[in-house]
């Protein structure tokens, strides 16, 4: 991994590392792997593109890279997708966490930063999971369901803003 990372910086591409293979944007979708990480276009898993997806898991770090059609197709071919909404989270949240700390100047260190987000993270993707379970539903759904779930006890809570 360290010489990718190296070649990276130096060359600015992953394409230009010694051993790399170039292939074209449709053999993408046909490559065999265990994990599928779509971190690029929004849009661009069609329901053709889903029935050539080989990988068990798919994990979207780019904004709505599925089409719903196709989020339909990978769940009967029973691949597990990460929506994006809990799989690129961490920027928003560390986000906050410096609105925080400029309004209170009071500073955290990357530690704390990092030891708070791990929890964010893992306590929603537990609450999504269990959710998922107990309604046999995607985590897409479990995660608009805890979403609609969460605003509903906040304005029961707290009332309508302003």
């Amino acid at each position: 991994m360290g010489a990718l990372m190296e070649t990276v910086h130096r060359n600015g591409a992953v394409g230009t590392f010694a051993g790399a293979e170039r292939i074209s944007n449709e053999a993408f979708w046909d490559v065999d792997c265990d994990i599928l990480v779509l971190a690029a276009l929004e849009s661009e898993v069609t329901i053709e593109r889903a029935n050539r997806i080989k990988a068990k898991l798919v994990l979207e770090g780019a904004n709505g890279p599925i089409l719903p059609e196709a989020d339909d197709v990978l769940q009967d071919r029973g691949i597990l997708v990460m929506p994006d909404v809990i799989c690129n989270a961490g920027g928003v949240t560390v986000s906050y966490f410096e609105w925080v700390q400029d309004f209170s100047s009071f500073f955290w260190s990357e530690d704390e930063i990092n030891l708070r987000l791990d929890k964010i993270l893992v306590d929603a993707l537990k609450k999504i999971w269990e959710t998922a379970d107990r309604h046999r539903i995607t985590l897409r759904t479990a995660t608009f369901a805890v979403a609609c779930e969460r605003i509903l006890i906040a304005r029961e809570e707290r009332g309508l803003y302003p």
